[in-house]
């Protein structure tokens, strides 16, 4: 058997949902591989260790799974504050697909972020403590919606205030006027940022925020008589729960979109996505109403992982494994992914890229309401944008 670790901050300071679904979506296809016969016919053997969300937390997970589960490699890691990132990568154990919630995985060598990286990767964070990323979110939005005028809702909280910082600078990169509203992490005014929106005339709303945080600000929205074209949230909010979570603001909900570098797990008329929901109905019946696109993120990585244990035929090992994640040829999941890679390059002044779209519509799924696709072929919904740059610190 080959031992998996899986570290999922799953009793954060955030709640039980906002990290747990990476895990899940990672062990039902390892539960689906193990039923049909495993890799190369060997099973895989998952230890899954809750972190709680704390640095000391984290570093106790990572010791337990290294030192004495001795696992082989991670998958699924959904971790809120990655502190053991360094004592992982000491140890030549890959991390392969995980969210990248902290800048760990743009820092350290074996840690294989969901999203890929153009980053060395050499200890320091990005090239030199920069950081790059393209605008294509924004270009869309421009486009499609004619918005020209945002706002970016953030806490005072320091991964919220630079994933805002950097969503700012992108929308700034692609000519949007920009409304910053910062909110405090412990008492969020959403009453007053709504107010304050309003009195801005802005049109699209972006978020650095969590779940619970978007449904109340949603809702101070409505309440404030906003008029929005889009709300767009994070591929965390992504999600079966929308109804419930945004059940106070009906008109902000159904203009609520969210972005992502895959399939949604909405579409089934894709294998791939199909073979997600049908493991996850098998393995996890009680996730049905739970359903995201995280999840989906933990299936993929699972997915890549066990890909790159293929490669290496009956001699598997880190080193192969690791060959098979640096590879110059991209990797797309089986086609449930964009095209991702670990090539290190310095970004130019342009990239084009290209990003996946939907949007909630509460008459969806027969009147259950879900998440509607709105471009025909992700790898074709591109464009050539800015590249920004911005401080890791």
């Amino acid at each position: 058997e080959i031992k998996v670790g899986m570290i999922d901050s799953i009793t954060s300071p955030v709640g039980a949902e906002a990290f747990s679904g990476p895990g899940y979506g990672a062990q039902a296809y390892f539960d689906a591989l193990n039923a049909a016969g495993g890799v190369n016919g060997r099973k895989i053997q998952v230890y899954q260790c809750d972190d709680s969300g704390s640095g000391l937390g984290d570093m106790q997970c990572v010791h337990q799974l290294i030192d004495s589960d001795q696992v082989f490699a991670f998958a699924g890691n959904s971790i809120f504050s990655y502190t053991g990132a360094s004592y992982v990568s000491s140890k030549d154990v890959p991390d392969i697909g995980g969210e990248p919630v902290d800048q760990a995985y743009d820092q350290y060598p074996h840690l294989y972020s969901i999203y890929g990286s153009s980053s060395p990767r050499d200890g320091t964070v990005g090239w030199n403590g920069q950081l790059y990323s393209s605008t294509e979110i924004y270009a869309y939005f421009k486009q499609k919606l004619n918005a020209h005028v945002a706002a970016v809702v953030e806490y005072n909280q320091p991964d919220s205030l630079r994933y805002g910082q950097q969503e700012a600078a992108g929308l700034r990169a692609e000519g949007y006027t920009v409304v910053t509203e910062q909110l405090d992490f412990a008492l969020p005014n959403f009453a007053a940022a709504a107010a304050d929106m309003k009195a801005h005339g802005v049109q699209i709303v972006f978020d650095a925020i969590d779940t619970a945080g978007n449904g109340a600000l949603c809702t101070a929205l409505d309440q404030a008589g906003v008029s929005l074209v889009a709300k767009v949230t994070t591929p965390q909010s992504w999600d079966q729960s929308v109804r419930s979570d945004y059940s106070g603001a009906p008109k902000c909900r159904n203009v609520l979109y969210a972005t992502s570098s895959e399939l949604s797990y909405e579409d089934t008329q894709y294998p791939q996505v199909a073979a997600f929901r049908a493991a996850m109905a098998k393995y996890f019946p009680s996730r049905g109403p739970d359903l995201s696109m995280w999840e989906l993120d933990g299936w993929a990585s699972a997915q890549w992982l066990t890909d790159a244990v293929r490669s290496c035929g009956t001699n598997v090992t880190r080193a192969c494994v690791e060959a098979f994640m640096n590879s110059s040829t991209p990797y797309t999941g089986h086609g449930l992914l964009l095209p991702t890679s670990f090539v290190v390059q310095r970004p130019g002044p342009t990239a084009r890229a290209c990003l996946n779209v939907a949007r909630w519509q509460d008459s969806a799924n027969g009147g259950q309401g879900g998440w509607v696709t709105q471009v025909p072929d992700m790898n074709t919904n591109c464009f050539t944008t800015p590249v920004i740059s911005y401080s890791a610190g």
